[in-house]
């Protein structure tokens, strides 16, 4: 599910979020991405919501992580739980922005697992991805991939832009 389409003005707003550090976007995003079709029943059915990770070198260059600033403004109902760690890189991919989709699977391709120490809490709950911008879903994939092979029964994400298809 996704908010917007990823078009103008919301491509040069999340650009300014994610490259120039204007955090203070975070809380208008979460509450735009609770405005999705469909993400008030996703986000109520959740048992765990998962922001997906950045790469260790990216966290450092733009010092925050945009998913998890977005998912951890989001409301969190009694009984679910928060989870910014559930995820792993386990290497920095090269960036997407100029690869098309089968460059794009191909380059995410077992770059993510579950942490070790959340496996548990993963095993047979819905788990909902957050995430800034899907292009061709290949995070999203790699993101979901890795937490059914943790064994969530279920795994939903809520972007706040996705590139609509042509």
């Amino acid at each position: 599910m996704a908010a917007v389409d990823y078009g103008y003005p919301w491509d040069r707003l999340i650009a300014r979020f994610k490259f120039q550090q204007e955090i203070g976007w975070a809380r208008v995003w979460a509450d735009l991405l609770q405005s999705a079709p469909g993400a008030v029943d996703v986000l109520a059915q959740a048992d765990h919501i998962v922001p997906v990770p950045l790469a260790v070198e990216r966290l450092a260059e733009r010092g925050f992580n945009q998913a998890w600033e977005m998912a951890r403004r989001l409301p969190i109902r009694p009984g679910q739980t928060l989870l910014p760690d559930a995820l792993v890189r386990l290497r920095a991919a090269p960036s997407q922005h100029r690869l098309n989709r089968a460059q794009r699977l191909g380059n995410l391709d077992g770059v993510m697992v579950a942490h070790p120490s959340r496996a548990q809490h993963l095993a047979g709950r819905r788990v909902l991805l957050i995430d800034d911008v899907s292009t061709t879903g290949a995070t999203l994939q790699a993101a979901g991939r890795a937490l059914r092979q943790a064994g969530a029964r279920e795994v939903s994400a809520l972007v706040l832009a996705r590139t609509p298809s042509l």
